[in-house]
């Protein structure tokens, strides 16, 4: 049996209305940001049209899966767990955010094969920039996205574990890791001499195959299959950790990778998740 669930910081009734209507029946639960819908038969493209008119998050999933039915949630960093893409930020202190942020984006949108090539194009524009502009940019412009507080704190108690897996850079991931009480992290290290950043990346770079890897090498070690995993991004070198999860989810993503995905996120916060699941 499925289940349909709608979402939106602001749910209006109009919304929740235009669902009934298609369902043939009131809402099972209705709450502020939140309707659902058990035992539905809504063909997916008719929930897709419907959540695009009302701008809303609408997805069918299982009846009575349960949070607790996984045991690992894995998110990637940038513009996932948190709001901005850092290599964009760092660049800004050198005057080359718009060239940098142009690779970026092309990367993300999948647009170039070679990611490990386009990291090192970034960060090579980086060199010469003293190690104190990696505190400035955590410490000024990085936010948590909406929800991933309340959404990690939930997966605690439900006896997940969490990942945070990134091609970004270790200098966040280990501070995130630590203040959001994330048991595992992987990411890539910038090399620092004298202070400054050489503008080189030291060690294997965490591409879409090492990201998957590492989402496999983590359920390993806590005795689990991917398929008990929950994985989130939001860009192309996150497509390949995603399509081994049992649940991936899209949030505020590229195209391409929203059409690969289990769920989608795109008005609501990363707790919307917790949407997708029965209430033990």
């Amino acid at each position: 049996m499925s289940r349909l669930v709608v979402q939106h910081p602001a749910l209006t009734d109009t919304a929740v209305q235009a669902f009934e209507a298609a369902v043939g029946r009131p809402a099972s639960a209705r709450r502020a940001a939140l309707a659902a819908w058990d035992d539905v038969t809504l063909a997916s493209r008719e929930v897709t049209r419907l959540a695009e008119r009302f701008a809303v998050d609408a997805e069918i999933v299982p009846a009575r899966a349960q949070l607790s039915d996984y045991r690992l949630i894995a998110f990637d960093m940038d513009s996932t767990l948190i709001t901005i893409e850092c290599v964009d930020e760092i660049a800004d202190y050198a005057g080359r955010k718009e060239q940098v942020a142009a690779i970026t984006e092309a990367a993300m949108r999948g647009e170039i094969a070679d990611y490990d090539e386009s990291l090192r194009r970034r960060v090579a524009l980086l060199a010469g920039l003293p190690e104190s502009v990696l505190h400035q940019v955590y410490d000024e412009r990085l936010a948590l996205s909406p929800g991933a507080e309340a959404l990690i704190a939930a997966c605690r108690q439900a006896g997940l574990k969490g990942l945070l897996v990134s091609g970004g850079f270790t200098f966040f991931t280990e501070r995130l890791r630590e203040r959001l009480g994330l048991d595992y992290a992987r990411a890539n290290v910038l090399e620092v001499i004298d202070g400054k950043l050489t503008g080189r990346v030291l060690g294997e770079i965490v591409n879409a195959e090492v990201k998957q890897r590492t989402v496999e090498e983590t359920c390993a070690r806590i005795g689990c299959t991917p398929s008990q995993a929950i994985v989130v991004g939001d860009g192309a070198n996150d497509l390949k950790m995603m399509s081994i999860a049992g649940i991936s989810v899209a949030y505020r993503a590229k195209p391409v990778v929203r059409s690969e995905t289990t769920h989608g996120i795109t008005h609501c916060g990363l707790d919307a998740i917790l949407g997708f699941f029965a209430q033990p």
